[in-house]
C-alpha cells in the first residue's frame, strides 16, 4: 500500500524523531507499507542532524578523580542506553564500564567509547563491586536490590532512576543544580520523574530570584513517556488511520487512541481527583526545592501524540513583585537552562528542537495578567535526557566534586 505526499509525510515527521539517535527504534511493521520516493526524500530533509546532537551549554565538571568503576542496570533500555551515551560524552572518570542484565540479554556485546562490553548476568554481589551502579530499572527491581547493593562501607554508590525511593525519609531525591549538596554522606541517590526535573530547572533560578509562593504546571507529554510500546501505537496508530484502515486508532497501552488526540491522563487518579503523575510534580517539587508539606503547586498531565520531549505550561506566584529583564537574566545565567524566547523571529521552546539537547529550553516569558507578582513560561526538555540520563550522571559528577563518591581502596 502507497500513502499520498501528504500522508507520507505525516508518517515521517513522526518516525524520524523516534530513530534510534533518540534510544528507540520504529518497528518493522509500522513502516512495512512506506515505500513513496517522495516519502524517502522527507526523511532526509527531516533528519536535521541539529536537532538531535545532544549538547549543553554549560560543560561537564571538570574531573581530576581517580578513575571509577561503573556499572549500569538496564543499560539496554532506553533510559540504560541513554546514560552510556551521556558517560561517553562527558568527562566521567571510567576506569571501566560493566553492564549487567537479564538471563536473555546477558552475554551480549555492547559497543562503546570505553570498548566492547559483555552483558553480564545481574547480581548484587557483581554489582557491589562497582563504585557506582546507575539502575535504569523498574521499582520493584530497584527496592529488591538497591539497599543491598549500597549497604555497607564496601558497597557502591547507587543512583535509581525508578519511583522506588522518592518519597523515603533520609533518601535525597536530586537534581544536581538545585540540591547536589543533599547527596553529601550518601549512598542512595533518587532520580526524580521527569516531569518534575524538567520544570524545576526554570522554576529554580526564579525562586533563588522572586520567592515562590504557588505554583501551577499543565504538562504536554510524549508518547515515549510510555516507553517503546507507547511509541510504537503511536506510530502504527498514526499509520492505520492516514492508510484508511481505521477512523480511530486502537490503544492498548493509552487509555484512549493518542493518535490525533490528547488524553487527559497519565498514570493512576487519585482518591483528590489529581492523577499520580501530576502529585508526583507535587510531591517532588516540596523534597527537592525544601519547601513545606503544604506548600501549593498544581499540575495538569495531558498525553500528546509527540514522540520525545515533555513540553510545560507553567504559572509561578512569586513573593517578591517580579521584574522580566531579571527573570531573563536569571535564567539566561542557569545552568543546564536554554533561553529561547525571540517572539519576534518566532523562536521558542518546541519537542523538535529540545529533542537530544542536555539543555532545557525556556521560553514565552511574561508577566501572568490573572495574578499579581506571577510569571508564566514555557518549558520544553529532552526527558530521557534531563529527565533521567544526564540528572542521574551530573548527580554523580556532583558527588565525585564533594567527596561522596570515591574510587574503593584496594585491600
Amino acid at each position: 500500500m502507497r500513502f499520498s505526499t501528504a500522508a507520507a509525510a505525516a508518517i515521517v515527521a513522526i518516525a524520524s524523531s523516534v530513530s534510534s539517535v533518540n534510544g528507540f527504534t520504529v518497528s518493522s511493521s509500522s513502516l512495512s507499507s512506506f515505500t513513496s520516493s517522495s516519502a524517502n526524500n522527507f526523511v532526509r530533509r527531516a533528519a536535521n542532524p541539529r536537532a538531535y546532537t545532544q549538547t549543553s551549554s554549560s560543560s561537564s565538571l571538570n574531573m581530576s578523580a581517580t578513575p571509577l568503576n561503573v556499572g549500569i542496570v538496564g543499560a539496554t533500555g532506553a533510559v540504560g542506553k541513554e546514560i552510556v551515551g551521556v558517560l561517553e560524552k562527558r568527562s566521567f572518570p571510567v576506569a571501566n564500564l560493566r553492564i549487567f542484565g537479564s538471563e536473555r540479554s546477558a552475554g551480549k556485546n555492547v559497543e562503546t567509547k570505553f570498548g566492547s562490553v559483555t552483558v553480564e548476568l545481574f547480581s548484587e554481589d557483581a554489582a557491589r563491586e562497582c563504585d557506582v551502579v546507575f539502575l535504569a530499572v523498574d521499582g520493584d527491581f530497584s527496592l529488591a536490590h538497591a539497599e543491598n547493593i549500597c549497604a555497607g562501607n564496601d558497597g557502591a554508590v547507587v543512583i535509581d532512576n525508578s519511583s522506588a525511593f522518592r518519597y523515603k525519609e533520609g533518601i535525597p531525591l536530586v537534581v544536581p543544580e538545585i540540591n547536589a549538596e543533599a547527596t553529601k554522606g550518601k549512598k542512595l541517590i533518587a532520580n526524580p520523574n521527569c516531569t518534575t526535573a524538567i520544570g524545576l530547572m526554570a522554576v529554580w533560578p526564579l525562586h533563588k530570584l522572586f520567592g515562590l509562593k504557588k505554583m501551577v504546571m499543565s504538562t504536554y507529554q510524549a508518547a515515549s513517556g510510555a516507553g517503546q510500546p507507547g511509541m510504537d501505537e503511536l506510530m502504527e496508530g498514526t499509520r492505520s488511520v492516514l492508510s484508511g484502515e481505521r477512523a480511530v486508532a486502537e490503544n492498548k497501552i493509552f487509555a484512549h487512541p493518542l493518535p490525533f488526540n490528547v488524553i487527559p491522563h497519565i498514570d493512576k487518579f487519585q482518591d483528590n481527583g489529581y492523577t499520580k503523575e501530576e502529585m508526583k510534580v507535587t510531591w517532588e517539587t516540596r523534597k527537592i526545592c525544601g519547601l513545606p508539606d503544604d506548600f501549593p503547586v498544581s499540575c495538569t498531565a495531558v498525553r500528546i501524540p509527540t514522540s520525545r520531549a515533555h513540553s510545560e505550561s507553567i504559572v509561578a506566584l512569586f513573593d517578591k513583585p517580579v521584574d522580566i529583564a531579571a527573570a531573563r537574566k536569571a535564567l539566561e545565567e542557569a545552568p543546564g537552562v536554554k533561553l529561547v524566547d525571540d517572539i519576534d523571529n518566532l523562536k521558542y521552546p518546541m519537542p523538535l528542537t529540545a529533542t537530544g539537547q542536555y539543555d532545557v529550553e525556556v521560553g514565552r516569558l511574561r508577566k501572568n495578567i490573572a495574578f499579581d507578582n506571577a510569571l508564566e513560561f514555557f518549558v520544553v526538555g529532552d526527558q530521557l535526557l534531563r529527565g533521567a540520563a544526564l540528572n542521574a550522571v551530573v548527580v554523580a559528577e556532583a558527588m565525585v566534586e564533594n567527596g561522596a563518591l570515591q574510587a574503593k581502596v584496594a585491600v
